[in-house]
């Protein structure tokens, strides 16, 4: 017993690894952003700042805090992460020999025949106990290791995993919330321009009937009533589609006890993040560090496909007592082991174990363009969203500037046509005008808080609901 006790301690500490050392690929991107903000309105990185500090709306918080109770797209990520928790868990205890305590008790009746030809009966018992060890592995090339590995790795990959899931579903739930409070508003000017063109509608009648106008004039009132009438129907299908959208991401009905929600021009929303560096992403991104977790799982199978070459050698062993009597089963005489050890040594399989190799290095070579491609596209939407920083604020100013001049537009338009020296066709240009850049301005602020959300998703926030530095101090109070 102690012999094989030596023989196993020996056997792991000899235990070799034909896993490759893992290069990790430089960042296929350039060192700096294109396009950076000159100011930045919060002091910690995105990552950590909690997506409470970000939207400041609390109707919005609130529904955050369901989405992130309810979502079925996060529940499965969680769930997908015990799932990766628990087969690490069993490819790590298949490194470790599975020992065993076995317990017999047999009676057996054996019927013989003496020189006398009478019949002649026996009744035998035998009771064992044994501590047996179960055909386990050697692992002398790391092929077992590098499963386990590969097996953790993929936990890891599964956990950051879920926090890319949460990440991306605080920045959808937050679009989504705006998306809905763009459409709501949208109906809204629709209703009142709606109500404005048919007073506008009632005075061409009005004066129509005092043969002041001709029925040119209504016949135009009337179609742009109608025109208003068909966008009002759609703005109502538009609200109800982003309250569609919204409720699918909270996944339930949402409630009714809900705060009061602010409008686009009000809503605070932290307006610049420090961008850093792009080869910060790596550490910020949980997506990123996924994909890095792939890597790592797909070149630990390369490893264990390596060892499958190699001999395999298990062992089987067993020490216990026998004895056909209860009462002296522990007697030093009673001793019984069984010590089995197997090779096996693979000599033709086809060219299997070549294209399970082959196929291993594939895989890694897909996790890398994988790993590349993630950094890019990481890369890319920070990028577009650095490039919203500013240009979206300037685009704002003009467009206010556009409905005022558009308001004013209309005023006069209203007096000429009240003194008869404009037509009827003037002042419904004018409404329509004024009209759409009131619209074009809802969807700008939209657009600009959409361009927010999209840096804070893509510089790695919304996975702490406060700000971390904040949660850290509180606790060390603690």
């Amino acid at each position: 017993m102690r012999l094989l006790l030596i023989l196993l301690l020996l056997a792991c500490l000899s235990a070799c690894s034909l896993t490759p050392i893992l290069e990790r690929p430089a960042a296929p991107v350039p060192a700096s952003y294109p396009m950076v903000a000159n100011a930045a309105a919060s002091t910690l990185p995105a990552n950590a700042v909690g997506w409470r500090a970000m939207f400041g709306d609390p109707r919005l918080q609130r529904l955050i805090e369901l989405a992130l109770s309810n979502n079925r797209d996060l529940r499965l990520a969680t769930l997908n992460v015990q799932v990766a928790q628990a087969q690490a868990h069993i490819q790590h205890a298949a490194r470790l020999p599975a020992v065993g305590l076995d317990g017999t008790r047999t009676r057996e009746r054996t019927q013989s025949t003496d020189g006398s030809g009478q019949a002649r009966r026996e009744v035998n018992k035998q009771t064992g106990v044994s501590v047996a060890l179960s055909a386990f592995e050697l692992d002398l090339f790391g092929r077992m290791r590098a499963l386990s590995d590969a097996a953790f790795a993929r936990y890891l990959a599964s956990e950051q995993g879920r926090d890319a899931a949460q990440v991306a579903l605080v920045g959808a739930v937050a679009e989504a919330y705006f998306a809905q409070r763009l459409a709501d508003e949208q109906l809204q000017l629709t209703e009142r321009t709606l109500a404005d063109w048919r007073q506008s509608l009632e005075l061409a009648r009005l004066l129509k009937q005092a043969e002041q106008s001709s029925s040119l004039d209504v016949a135009q009132a009337e179609g742009q009533v109608a025109l208003a009438e068909a966008d009002l129907e759609a703005r109502r299908r538009a609200l109800a589609q982003a309250d569609n959208a919204l409720q699918l991401l909270v996944g339930s009905e949402l409630p009714g006890d809900l705060p009061v929600a602010l409008p686009l021009e009000r809503q605070s929303v932290i307006a610049q993040l420090p961008a850093g560096l792009p080869a910060e992403l790596l550490l910020n991104r949980p997506d990123l560090r996924q994909a890095e977790q792939m890597l790592v799982a797909a070149n630990a199978d390369i490893g264990a496909a390596r060892a499958a070459f190699f001999p395999q050698i298990s062992l089987t062993a067993s020490f216990g007592y026998a004895s056909t009597s209860l009462g002296g089963l522990f007697d030093s005489a009673r001793q019984v082991w069984r010590f089995a050890p197997q090779i096996s040594q693979p000599l033709f399989q086809g060219g299997r174990l070549r294209a399970e190799l082959r196929l291993t290095e594939v895989r890694k070579s897909e996790a890398v363009a994988h790993y590349e491609r993630a950094i890019q596209a990481a890369f890319r939407e920070v990028a577009d969203a650095l490039a919203g920083i500013g240009t979206f604020e300037r685009q704002i100013e003009a467009q206010m500037r556009a409905v005022t001049a558009a308001e004013r537009r209309l005023q006069l338009s209203d007096l000429r046509y009240r003194a008869g020296v404009d037509g009827r066709l003037e002042l419904l240009d004018a409404q329509r005008q004024l009209h759409a850049a009131r619209q074009a301005l809802l969807e700008l602020r939209r657009e600009e808080i959409a361009n927010r959300v999209a840096l804070y998703k893509s510089l790695g926030g919304g996975l702490h609901e406060r700000d971390v530095t904040k949660t850290a101090a509180v606790a060390a109070a603690h």
